[in-house]
Order: C-alpha cells, then sequence, then structure tokens
C-alpha cells in the first residue's frame, strides 16, 4: 500500500502549486491588513468599522495561510528524509486517498479521528 514514486512526485507537485498559491495570495493581502486609519473626517465611523473587521479578517487569513505553508514545508521535508506517507503518532502509513486529499496531512485517519474527540 506504499505510494509509488509518481505518487509520490504528483504529491509534491501539489504541496508545491498549493505553497506558490498561498504565497500569491499572501502577497495581494499585503493591502487588506495594513493599518486603519483614523481620522474622522475623512472616514465615517461605520467604514472604519467596515475596515476594522476586513482587517481582522486579513489578519486570520495570514495566519492560517503561514499555519498552512509551516504544514507543506514540513511535508516536503519528511519527503526528502524518506519519512512521508506516515502517521506522526501511530507511525503507520496514512492511506493514499487521504494524501490526495490533502497532501501535507500527517496524521492516519484513525489518529485524526482520535485526536478531534
Amino acid at each position: 500500500m506504499s505510494l509509488t514514486d509518481t505518487e509520490l512526485e504528483q504529491l509534491r507537485t501539489a504541496l508545491l502549486a498549493q505553497r506558490a498559491a498561498l504565497d500569491e495570495s499572501r502577497a495581494a493581502n499585503t493591502e487588506a491588513s495594513a493599518t486603519v486609519e483614523l481620522d474622522q473626517t475623512r472616514v465615517g465611523r461605520l467604514s472604519r468599522m467596515d475596515a476594522l473587521q476586513g482587517q481582522a479578517m486579513s489578519r486570520a487569513a495570514g495566519q492560517r495561510r503561514q499555519q498552512m505553508l509551516v504544514r507543506i514545508e514540513s511535508a516536503l521535508r519528511r519527503m526528502d528524509a524518506g519519512d512521508y506517507g506516515y502517521c506522526l503518532r501511530c507511525e503507520e502509513e496514512i492511506a493514499p486517498a487521504r494524501l490526495h486529499a490533502d497532501p501535507a496531512a500527517t496524521l492516519c485517519i484513525r489518529c485524526a479521528s482520535a485526536s478531534e474527540q
């Protein structure tokens, strides 16, 4: 049930594409997380509140993006080390279907289910 070299290469390509997309979205969202101007003569209170909410949402998205980048980099390092595809908790193989659904997965379905409970 181990991954073939072709599957590993497909998963590496998927991880690299995800990383590139995340890097691209980070560059696009830099302006949205900028400091909100508090000059009431230029911006009304509701507009400022909308801007603050947008800024908070952008920061939260940035944190999720950073967490995903860490997961991707970790998966790529595990690939290079030959440890990719094994559960970090029980050390059993992660099902290939799970890895194709989430190439950065670190836990088998059993351990992931147990950690959610």
